[in-house]
């Protein structure tokens, strides 16, 4: 399914992590999959509150958490900055799909980062 909202589609997923050497690409890429793959979710899935749509971010969160295993691996780590990127990555999904009451901690309250 590809994604239809087009202020997603026009985002930068990651931008911050993109632009810091620090932050491998590879292990990047697959954050932004992570990230579009929500969104994927989001669309056909179309949650009709807040606890359905938390319950799909905590889905992508928990990949998060998956993913922090490549970024070690790497030689790098979720750490201020991509904490801080990724949390925000997901209020912009909330509020591209119409979830502007969204609670910022809420949407990643599964993370382990």
């Amino acid at each position: 399914m590809s994604i239809t909202n087009q202020q997603v589609t026009e985002y930068a997923f990651l931008r911050a992590l993109y632009e810091d050497g620090y932050y491998p690409d590879s292990v990047v890429d697959k954050g932004k999959a992570i990230l579009q793959r929500l969104c994927e979710r989001i669309e056909a899935e179309q949650p009709a509150d807040l606890t359905a749509l938390y319950a799909l971010t905590e889905v992508a969160t928990e990949e998060f958490n998956a993913l922090e295993a490549d970024f070690l691996e790497a030689g790098s780590e979720i750490e201020t900055v991509a904490r801080e990127e990724i949390a925000e990555n997901f209020w912009f999904v909330a509020t591209a799909y119409g979830f502007e009451d969204a609670d910022a901690e809420e949407l990643v309250a599964a993370r382990e980062w």
